[in-house]
């Protein structure tokens, strides 16, 4: 019975997608609407196929910005959380700022890395960090926060240091929230650089997209989110993967959880 739940909850959202992409191709098709209002999906595939060797250079450019942006966010998470974790000051301090930081638009702040790094990759590498950034060092605070207080005490008393209950206690912890915010920030890192490309450049999806929306190649511009979907559901999957092979102990909550 368990079974059949599970394969039916994963043919589900396939079955619904199907369903919108026919419906999407009808009413193009029979409405004989102009592709450069709306193009068809199979339109979108052709441009797949016959573009996707111009594209390469440019989903290159984007995949580098973004991984390396997301790389340097995780690093910089971990550091700032342990700290944060460590002198209950700072936090209280940075804490507020880094929830108000959130509320400056990132396509008001690319121009400005623009102007101040040029046209390259680092401007679109530094809007990449701070969309991820947030997710997860505040996933890393809240879950270096959230154990139990009780277990603590107990590691107290059986006369373990700051370092070891940090290690064998708050670390596990922090670790499931970790790679919950990894997951969230995953599926910003790409679009985190396509918008820093939108606002410059000479390569990456963004850039592709620029032009396309320029000569009214809509299908160029379907062809590109596709892309950037499948890239974003990629590295989403990867992390996913991570998490179940380094909190094994979380998969064994789960699985005793759904037994």
């Amino acid at each position: 019975m368990k079974k059949s739940e599970n394969i039916g909850s994963k043919l589900a959202p396939i079955i619904f997608v199907v369903l919108l992409l026919i419906i999407w191709q009808v009413v193009v098709t029979a409405g004989g609407i102009e592709k450069y209002i709306m193009p068809a999906p199979t339109d979108v595939i052709k441009v797949l196929v016959t573009e996707f060797k111009t594209m390469i250079p440019h989903i290159l450019a984007t995949l580098y910005e973004g991984m390396v942006g997301f790389l340097i966010a995780i690093v910089l998470s971990i550091i700032l959380a342990i700290i944060m974790d460590r002198f209950s000051l700072i936090k209280k301090a940075l804490y507020p700022v880094l929830v108000i930081s959130q509320t400056i638009p990132t396509v008001a702040l690319a121009p400005l890395f623009i102007i101040w790094f040029g046209f390259g990759a680092l401007p679109k590498i530094i809007v990449v960090v701070i969309v991820c950034f947030f997710p997860i060092v505040i996933s890393i605070v809240d879950g270096l926060e959230g154990v139990d207080k009780d277990l603590i005490n107990h590691f107290k008393l059986m006369g373990a240091s700051k370092l070891k209950i940090f290690l064998h206690l708050k670390l596990p912890y922090g670790m499931i929230n970790f790679f919950s915010g990894m997951r969230i920030a995953a599926t910003y890192s790409i679009m985190g650089a396509v918008i820093g490309e939108w606002l410059g450049g000479d390569k990456g999806l963004g850039v592709y997209m620029t032009r396309a929306r320029s000569a009214y190649a809509l299908d160029k511009m379907f062809a590109a989110i596709v892309i950037i979907v499948v890239i974003s559901m990629a590295i989403f999957l990867l992390v996913s993967i991570m998490e179940k092979v380094f909190t094994p102990w979380n998969n064994e909550r789960i699985n005793n959880k759904q037994g």
